[in-house]
Formats: structure tokens, C-alpha cells, sequence
């Protein structure tokens, strides 16, 4: 009943001022992550950036296909920071359309997905030249339970067609749920702006089509660069297309076009890669083990070779008797 009591009250002007200052605040905080920060949009929608059939996820708005390389050690012993490098390679120089439809460079971004345990390397562990070569770049795990999935961008992508994650290996000595086994790492990385938004629209980097079959009655040039095109069927039924700044048009007044035909170029120069590698988590005991093993076996064979010289020499004296 008191807080019935409280909520019937009138607003007083702090409790206005109070409301507008947590709306601008939620505002702030939450457009950033919706609006600008791929790759990471999958983050609000997606558990797991990989999916059963083991597609990442970016690849739904990020149609194109591209190249992508990763290159880790073969093994890597425990608690120790090694470097897992993903190579986003595209010709420099290139540009792409951007929001406002204007030209401009390619952004990168990456998704590093490592195996339980793994994780990003703190600042206090790495090496001075560890330090320099990722100065500058931002990683973030994916969610706060999921510390082993790494992302970052968008990042200039003529200076960082090379990333560097800083990688520290767990240590099964005091995480009993990792082991000495073989894992999979995977990852995807992306040059340039996605075709389709998270909400399922058409960004102005990809072609746009005809929805019906007609001819193309007008052609209007929008103030902020875009089109309407306005499509007429046989029937006198019209339709009105509007093509955003960015694409370019190939099609003219007056002419017949067909249902999906395209009314624009397609002005995509990126896409999305994806690759898997393998990293074995190494006990020293092993290698201990391994070394030990083979010294035994260089001094046996050693052995044998004086005993047998031995022999020969006790054999030929034994003759010349």
C-alpha cells in the first residue's frame, strides 16, 4: 500500500529532471553498442557466436566471402602468453560505401573463439613487445561468462590486417576443468560494412532489385543522394522503389525490367572469413619425459656400438692366437 501511496503522488520536478537524466544515460549507453560497435552486434543476440552447424554468426549480415588466416603455436605450456595472430588480408587502398553513402576506408573486425580456460593475457603479463605490437587495439570478451570468445573492431583496416591477441594458456594444475589435450581455436574476421542490419534490413552496401515485373516510369534523385524509382506493371499498378545513397543506378526511365532484377550495382568490396586450427596444451612433465626418453635411447644406441666394437677387437685377437 505505500508504494500505491507514492506512485499516486505528483511527480515533483526533481523526480522529472531524475527521470530524463536515466533515459538520456540508457540512451547513450545502450545506441553505441546497437548502432556502431560490429562485431559485436551478434553479442546482444546471439548466447554462442558459433552455431551448430558451425557458421559464425557474423556471416549473416556480412554477406560477402573473404579470406581469413590464423597462426598459433603448435603447443603452448601452461600459464605462459603466446600470441594467436588473424590475418584479415584485402588490397590497401581499397575503400567502400559508407553510411552516408560517401567513400571511405575499410574498418576491420574479428571474432576469436579459444578453448575453455584460455583467455585474454592481463597487461602486467605481457612482454614490452607484446605491448607494442598490440598498442592501440581494444579486446573485449564477448559476454562476462564467456571470457575464451574475443572480439574487436572496428579498427582502421590498412594498419591492422594483422591482429595480435595476447593469449594466456590456462593451467590444469589449479583448473581442474581444463586438461593436457589437443583444442580447437576458431575464428572470423571481416573487412568493410555488412549487407543486411541486425534488425533484417538492407544496409546501402549491397545491390537493391525490383520487386515486380514493369517498366520504369520516373527516376528521382533524392536530396540526400538516394532514388525513388517508380515501377508501372501492364495491369497500371505502380510500385516505389527507394534506393539509399551509396549504390549506383544501372537501370534508366523507360525501361522494362523484370521481377529481381537489379536496379542498382552491388558497391561491396569486403565480407567475412572464417578458419579452425588446433593447440595442444603441453605438461612440462611430458616434454620432461619425451627428452628423457630419447637421451636414453642416443646412449643405449651409443653402447651398443662400443660393445661392439669390443666384441670385434676380443674376436679378432682370439683369431690371431
Amino acid at each position: 500500500m505505500k508504494i500505491y501511496r507514492q506512485i499516486k503522488q505528483p511527480f515533483s520536478i526533481t523526480k522529472i529532471v531524475f527521470s530524463f537524466f536515466i533515459s538520456l544515460l540508457v540512451n547513450l549507453v545502450a545506441q553505441p553498442t546497437i548502432c556502431q560497435a560490429y562485431p559485436i552486434y551478434a553479442q546482444s543476440a546471439y548466447q554462442i557466436p558459433r552455431e551448430p552447424t558451425g557458421r559464425l554468426v557474423c556471416a549473416n549480415c556480412h554477406l560477402g566471402k573473404k579470406p581469413v588466416e590464423i597462426e598459433v603455436p603448435q603447443a603452448v605450456l601452461p600459464d605462459t602468453v603466446f600470441e594467436a595472430v588473424v590475418k584479415i588480408p584485402y588490397e590497401k587502398g581499397t575503400t567502400q560505401v559508407q553510411a552516408d553513402g560517401k567513400k571511405g576506408p575499410l574498418n576491420v573486425g574479428a571474432v576469436l573463439m579459444l578453448p575453455e580456460g584460455f583467455k585474454l593475457a592481463p597487461a602486467d603479463r605481457l612482454s614490452e613487445e607484446l605491448k607494442a605490437k598490440t598498442s592501440g587495439l581494444y579486446f573485449q570478451p564477448y559476454s562476462p561468462d564467456k571470457e575464451n570468445i574475443l572480439v574487436i573492431g572496428p579498427i582502421p583496416g590498412d594498419k591492422n590486417q594483422e591482429i595480435i591477441f595476447p593469449i594466456l594458456s590456462p593451467n590444469p594444475e589449479t583448473n581442474k576443468n581444463v586438461k593436457y589435450l589437443k583444442y580447437q581455436l576458431h575464428v572470423g574476421g571481416n573487412r568493410g560494412r555488412g549487407q543486411v542490419s541486425p534488425t533484417g534490413e538492407k544496409t546501402n552496401n549491397t545491390v537493391y532489385n525490383a520487386s515486380i515485373t514493369g517498366r520504369i516510369d520516373t527516376i528521382t534523385k533524392l536530396e540526400n543522394g538516394g532514388y525513388e524509382i517508380t515501377i508501372t506493371t501492364k495491369k497500371g499498378e505502380s510500385k516505389t522503389e527507394t534506393i539509399p545513397a551509396g549504390p549506383s543506378l544501372v537501370v534508366k526511365k523507360g525501361q522494362a525490367i523484370k521481377a529481381d532484377q537489379p536496379l542498382t550495382n552491388d558497391p561491396n568490396v569486403g565480407g567475412f572469413g572464417q578458419t579452425d586450427t588446433e593447440i595442444v596444451l603441453q605438461s612440462t612433465a611430458r616434454i620432461q619425459g619425451l627428452i628423457t626418453f630419447f637421451l636414453s635411447v642416443v646412449l643405449a644406441q651409443i653402447f651398443l656400438v662400443l660393445k661392439k666394437k669390443q666384441f670385434e677387437k676380443v674376436q679378432a685377437a682370439e683369431m690371431n692366437f
